[in-house]
């Protein structure tokens, strides 16, 4: 079971609120979560690492990282505005690998509820 530590209030926005919860999904390994609430065209660029673009590719890296699981997932903050969000903390794997992450995040529109873009900074420590 994934402990799940988050500061940020989100209650108030529901995209942030939504934010929250895909990285919580994300730490999960809930694919299904994460794929349906994205656009078809997803462009998620992993920085230093790869550029991923349209569902299938997303899908099939999600899957990838199924056999890598999370053991605590930190939220620090979320951030969101118009179309755009952010959110940073830390992962601790199972393994005992952790990483401080970053990302950014593009909405398909002001009011639109599925990501267009992701951009994922990513550090191990």
């Amino acid at each position: 079971m994934t402990k799940i530590i988050s500061s940020p209030n989100c209650g108030n926005s529901p995209k942030m609120e939504f934010l929250k919860l895909f990285n919580i999904a994300f730490a999960k390994g809930d694919v299904a979560f994460l794929t349906e609430n994205v656009t078809d065209d997803i462009i998620w660029n992993i920085i230093g690492v790869k550029k991923l673009e349209g569902i299938k590719a997303f899908t099939e890296e999600l899957e990838k990282m199924q056999s890598v699981k999370t053991s605590e997932l930190r939220i620090d903050q979320i951030l969101s505005h118009g179309k755009e969000g952010a959110a940073n903390g830390l992962m601790k794997m199972k393994n005992g690998k952790q990483y401080a992450f970053s990302d950014f995040y593009l909405f398909q529109s002001a009011k639109g509820e599925k990501l267009k873009e992701i951009t994922s900074y990513c550090i191990k420590l």
